[in-house]
């Protein structure tokens, strides 16, 4: 400090120059406070509750973003008006490592301790860096505009076509679908992924799978548009609006296996398997340890783990046997702070009714789950409301050994396909349980099958299913060591809603095909059409196509009375190693692939029109994978779509042209090359008669017109069959 001038001291305390104080005591707030958080909000309480409050707040605070210091809680008391010590409101915690206290700001910034009070969590240094902020203005600089990919281009394609990705060897690839042409290629990369590669719900995004964790690729460039950090990841499940991301790894989180910097894990994160992620931000939402009973040795895993709601406001898990946990997004609290115990508690699923549905009256999101028989209690299937948790529907159900819970894709019926024993329990059949979720008070239906189910199916927008059941004694018995599994014989079954009787509408048997060896169910995402298909199986790869409206030409009138009248087959083909069926989003293709996961030979894939006719079939080697690209939901209003299928014979014949242009890409490569050369022909020959008519001016020889407009112009039009094809129909 310089010496004093006693004959000069400052008027005023405020005069005086403390910055050589300042400057000699200075402390570093980016190395010493960076574990100190600051949480404001806090209740207000006195002496007697200090203790208790303290407690709490210790326990939430360790178990959300990790261990505090000894003593490094304080929270400072002050005397009120009476004289007794009350809070303040605030106080300081100090975490033993930054990392803890980067996650009470990430995790528990915003918690709502109660109704009334929300707690604010800040670093310390943020406090003190905001403290000292300049109290003049300064206007940032804004960044130049850089406009971005649109992430929907595809859907722009002039000729509304399809895009699917192709996964070949250690090669990663983009198509264009083109009929019966080989595709069109649009992007490669090798190595692009490491084992498979999966499309978001909606087609935005491609994601690929790395030792490191998972990438998101999309937009014409296909550019890297977000990465998620989660080494070993194994499998990823997005939401049906494409907003989060759940990924799970077999190997737990390890903060020693990970560098210091470039990902957003915690101690609060160690040990943990599962995280959800947000896509817009890339930002850790919450990672989650396996949910296991104590008793459970469960060696796989059920996938997926989590469940979305329709509206993605929800997700929710089941720890088996106990308790039904559901968290609101994207804060990652429990609903109403606590699980929803349900003893015995195996599966559930999640309606995907939507809000804007006028013939859902429920404006909560609803799920199902079901309980298995313990002691005398019988099975049961209840569905409940969320967040209200209020149970709306129940059905009891007896000599129970297993359930599948299946939902209309409107959430308008669910089925419950309820594998059940005899007495004896030596044999078992199934049955079907509806609840029809549009009536008042949730009727429940019951259709008796004789036989097991082993698939089942709703139509898509329709009130349609499905299903397959077998009584062959094969049926449940594995093959002797060395030999292939038997090819078991099934029925077919279609069910559709009666709506003869208003008063009650019930589903009734539409028709059954029965001594069939189909194994899987394939609706078409427009509903009507559907494949049967056989598949994995060694000696029988058979394929079936089936219109369920089809219109005859002439139809009896005993037909018209039934309603399996309009099921017709199209067409049976045959695909050696069949291991994938896949429809294309709009519904009019089928590709079928067999992929070297599950054959040793003739690998590569088959493209159909959804009447079963063959369009393009390649033999590739290494194949692995081949996926369509989904479309989001159609823009259209249902009078637009009706106004176009009422019009749809005005488009028949610019469809049928440009179907006829592309169909022989060489004929339509040669018909353009001639178009150009007769263009330019024509124009070079104007142009010189231009000419040669300023020459003739110029030398006064200008030719005279003679026949006065007597002259006639006769043009001759000359057809040539590019090609011609016979089709014989039966």
């Amino acid at each position: 400090m310089p010496s004093i001038d006693n004959r000069n001291f400052p008027e005023r305390e405020e005069d005086i120059n403390f910055d050589d104080i300042y400057e000699k005591y200075q402390v570093s707030t980016e190395n010493d406070f960076d574990t100190i958080v600051v949480v404001d909000g806090a209740p207000i309480v006195d002496e007697a509750k200090e203790e208790k409050l303290l407690t709490v707040l210790t326990k939430l605070f360790t178990k959300g973003a990790g261990e505090i210091k000894p003593n490094g809680l304080w929270m400072p008391m002050t005397p009120n008006e009476k004289g007794k010590q009350t809070s303040s409101g605030y106080l300081f915690i100090d975490f033993e490592s930054p990392e803890s206290a980067h996650a009470a700001v990430k995790n528990l910034d915003g918690h709502k301790l109660s109704k009334t009070v929300t707690l604010s969590v800040n670093r310390f240094t943020d406090v003190e860096k905001y403290n000292d902020m300049q109290e003049t203005y300064v206007e940032p600089e804004i960044k130049p505009y850089v406009p971005k990919e649109h992430l929907k281009s595809y859907l722009m394609d002039p000729q509304a076509r399809d895009q699917l990705v192709m996964y070949t060897g250690d090669d990663v690839s983009i198509f264009w679908n083109r009929k019966s042409e080989p595709p069109e290629h649009v992007y490669s990369r090798s190595n692009w992924t490491e084992t498979y590669v999966q499309w978001s719900p909606k087609g935005t995004y491609l994601s690929t799978f790395h030792a490191q964790g998972i990438a998101l690729w999309g937009g014409p460039s296909w550019h890297k548009i977000v990465r998620f950090v989660h080494p070993g990841v194994k499998l990823i499940d997005f939401s049906p609006n494409e907003r989060y991301l759940v990924t799970w790894s077999n190997d737990p989180i390890s903060l020693e296996r990970l560098p210091e910097t470039g990902h957003p894990f915690t101690d609060y994160d160690e040990g943990n398997q599962v995280c959800v992620w947000d896509i817009m931000t890339g930002t850790l939402l919450r990672s989650f340890s396996l949910a296991q009973a104590a008793s459970d040795e469960q060696k796989t895993v059920r996938w997926p783990m989590f469940k979305w709601s329709a509206s993605e406001k929800y997700l929710a898990r089941v720890v088996p046997g106990q308790q039904l946990s559901v968290y609101e997004a994207p804060s990652m609290g429990l609903v109403g702070k606590k699980s929803i115990k349900t003893p015995g508690i195996v599966d559930f699923e999640w309606s995907p009714a939507k809000e804007s549905d006028p013939q859902i009256s429920l404006k909560e999101e609803v799920l199902a789950y079901w309980t298995p028989e313990v002691g005398n209690q019988p099975a049961r299937v209840t569905m409940m409301t969320i967040p209200s948790k209020e149970v709306i529907a129940t059905k009891n159900l007896f000599n129970v050994s297993e359930c599948r819970l299946y939902w209309q894709n409107q959430g308008h019926y669910l089925a419950v396909k309820v594998d059940r024993h005899t007495k004896t329990k030596k044999s078992t059949y199934a049955n079907i349980e509806i609840f029809h979720c549009i009536q008042k008070n949730i009727p429940v239906e019951t259709i008796e099958l004789k036989d097991p189910m082993i698939a089942f199916a709703w139509e898509p927008f329709g009130s349609r299913f499905a299903t397959i059941t077998t009584n062959d004694p094969n049926f449940g018995t594995a093959p002797a060591h060395g030999q292939s599994p038997v090819t078991i014989k099934t029925d077919v079954k279609f069910f559709h809603l009666d709506k003869s009787k208003k008063s009650n509408t019930v589903f009734r048997l539409m028709k059954a095909l029965e001594k069939k060896s189909a194994n899987y169910l394939f609706w078409s995402p427009k509903g009507q059409h559907i494949v049967l298909a056989t598949l994995r199986s060694s000696v029988v790869s058979d394929l079936e196509f089936y219109d369920l409206d089809f219109e005859p030409l002439s139809i009896d009138k005993k037909d018209k009375k039934d309603a399996g009248s309009s099921v017709q087959l199209l067409s049976t083909q045959e695909h050696y190693g069949i291991s994938d069926v896949e429809w294309d989003p709009t519904g009019r293709y089928v590709i079928t692939a067999s992929s070297m996961w599950r054959q040793s030979a003739d690998h590569g894939f088959c493209l159909w029109d959804f009447k079963g006719q063959l369009l393009f079939k390649q033999n590739i080697e290494n194949f692995k994978q081949l996926l369509w690209r989904p479309a989001p939901p159609s823009m259209l209003s249902a009078e637009e779509k009706k106004k176009i299928k009422k019009n749809l014979r005005q488009y028949t014949k610019l469809f049928d042209e440009e179907d006829l242009a592309l169909g022989d890409a060489t004929a339509a490569k040669l018909h353009a090359e001639r178009r150009k050369a007769m263009e330019e022909w024509y124009g070079w020959r104007k142009t010189v008669e231009r000419q040669l008519d300023e020459e003739r001016k110029a030398l006064g020889r200008e030719l005279k017109v003679t026949d006065e407009g007597k002259s006639e112009t006769v043009e001759e039009w000359v057809e040539e069959v590019i090609e011609e094809t016979e089709e014989i129909i039966e």
